[in-house]
């Protein structure tokens, strides 16, 4: 079971995910004003704050595996320079195939001067809204790095949310390296333990129901009992 100081960093940052995402919401005409308190109640209740996204290939190594991993990442209602900051790695649309997302480290933000090692092209300003992402990979080229290098500048609304955590194999998972300002992981925390919680609840239930079936428990009452737990 998770300290209360856990639960009630994690619920605050729920709430605030919840009030960010109605009135960002309301903003742009999805929701009226009447339904900002219900739908700030439903995210709270029913929305999630993560998601798992599994990535393939080798521009993300070694933070990500070429073999591939599962990450799981943090989602974010809004997305300026307050709320990701250079050295973050993230979830975003693909600039190239918008059904699609790819993980890149952002390398630069809004109204930061971009040089190149080409003298041949001029040096440019990133305007508002506008971000820079690259890959872990120094070894490949851009082309195959397939980055801001090649598809240029990507507007930071096209971030969907930051990698806080890699599954490479059921041996080698930890937290992922994010900017300086996220260095000590104070801000992620929580999620790291409440998924990690309902990680263990998860195994507990699984042998306790496979024990039961083993000793000859009627399966209607082995799924009540999984549901009880699963209800409390």
């Amino acid at each position: 079971m998770g300290s209360f100081a856990t639960w009630f960093r994690y619920i605050i940052h729920k709430v605030q995910y919840s009030v960010s995402l109605s009135w960002k919401n309301y903003k742009i005409g999805e929701i009226t004003d009447k339904q900002v308190n219900e739908n700030v109640f439903k995210n709270v209740f029913q929305g999630k704050l993560t998601y798992l996204h599994y990535s393939k290939g080798e521009e993300m190594a070694p933070t990500v595996s070429s073999h591939g991993g599962t990450l799981l990442v943090r989602r974010l209602p809004t997305v300026d320079p307050k709320t990701v900051f250079v050295g973050d790695v993230v979830a975003l649309k693909d600039p190239q195939n918008p059904d699609n997302s790819i993980v890149r480290r952002l390398a630069a933000v809004e109204g930061e001067e971009m040089l190149s090692t080409d003298e041949k092209e001029e040096p440019f300003f990133l305007e508002k809204d506008q971000c820079w992402v690259i890959s872990d990979n120094e070894s490949l080229s851009p082309k195959d790095a397939c980055d801001s290098r090649i598809f240029g500048p990507v507007p930071m609304s096209n971030i969907l949310g930051r990698v806080i955590y890699c599954l490479r194999s059921s041996v080698d998972h930890g937290p992922i390296i994010n900017s300086l300002s996220l260095s000590d992981h104070t801000k992620e925390s929580p999620f790291f333990a409440v998924m990690l919680l309902c990680r263990k609840t998860l195994q507990s239930w699984l042998w306790s129901l496979m024990l039961m079936r083993w000793q000859g428990t009627p399966g209607h009452e082995v799924y009540s009992l999984i549901s009880i737990r699963l209800i409390c």
